[in-house]
C-alpha cells in the first residue's frame, strides 16, 4: 500500500538535491517547511513520511553533499605525501566554492554556522562534522610523521586546523563574492606557508599552477 501522502512518481534523490539547493541558498534557519516542499516538489505530509522532519532532511542533505560535493577532500587524502594532500585539497576546494552550477561557498559553512537556540543542535552537527575532518586531516599528517614525509616535529594537529581554517575562509569569501583566480592565489600563498611551517618534502614536480 503506498505511504500515506506520497505522491505518485516521487524521486527521493531528486527532493534531495532540491533541498540541498534550499539549506545552501537560504541556510537551515532560513529555509522554511513551505519553501523545501515547493522546491521538492511534494506536500508536508510527504516530507515528514520520507524524511522525518526539517532536521531529519538536512542531515540526509549533508550526508548527500558530503558524497558527492566533498569528493575531492577523499581524493586529497589518498595523495602519497603531506604536501599532495594539501595542495589538492587547497587547489580543489577552490573549484569546489566556486562551481557555477553550485551556490557559492560550503553548505557546511553557509547552512547554519548561526543558529539560534532552538537550532543549537543544527550548528552543532556541522560543527561537529567540520572537526571531524580536521581530525581526519590531523591523522593523516600523524601517518606522514610516521612515514618520515614530515619531520618528527611537526604539530599534525596544528597543520590540520591551519588547513581548514584556510578552506572554510574560501568557502567565507565565496559566497561574499571573490573570484576563483583571488581565492587561487590564496590557497597557493597558504600552500607555502603549509609547506615552510611543517617542513614537508616537496615532490620533484611540484609547481604553482599559472
Amino acid at each position: 500500500m503506498p505511504q500515506r501522502g506520497r505522491p505518485r512518481g516521487f524521486d527521493a534523490d531528486e527532493a534531495l538535491e532540491r533541498a540541498l539547493e534550499v539549506f545552501w541558498r537560504q541556510g537551515y534557519e532560513g529555509a522554511s517547511v513551505t519553501d523545501l516542499t515547493a522546491a521538492m516538489g511534494i506536500n508536508k505530509p510527504s516530507l515528514y513520511a520520507a524524511f522525518g522532519g526539517k532536521e531529519e532532511l538536512f542531515r540526509k542533505v549533508v550526508a548527500r553533499y558530503a558524497e558527492q560535493d566533498m569528493e575531492y577532500a577523499r581524493t586529497a587524502f589518498a595523495q602519497p605525501t603531506a604536501y599532495e594532500v594539501v595542495a589538492t585539497l587547497l587547489r580543489e576546494n577552490v573549484l569546489a566554492v566556486t562551481r557555477p552550477d553550485r551556490p557559492a561557498g560550503c553548505l557546511s559553512i553557509q547552512g547554519g554556522t548561526a543558529c539560534s537556540t532552538e537550532n543549537a543542535p543544527v550548528a552543532g552537527f556541522l560543527a561537529a562534522s567540520r572537526l571531524a575532518g580536521e581530525r581526519a586531516l590531523a591523522d593523516r599528517f600523524v601517518r606522514a610523521v610516521a612515514e618520515g614525509d614530515l619531520p618528527a616535529d611537526a604539530d599534525p594537529a596544528a597543520l590540520a586546523r591551519f588547513v581548514m581554517i584556510v578552506t572554510e575562509g574560501h568557502a567565507i569569501h565565496a559566497a561574499a563574492g571573490v573570484s576563483r583566480e583571488d581565492l587561487r592565489q590564496a590557497a597557493e600563498i597558504a600552500l607555502a606557508g603549509f609547506a615552510a611551517a611543517s617542513g614537508a618534502r616537496l615532490p620533484e614536480h611540484a609547481t604553482n599552477p599559472a
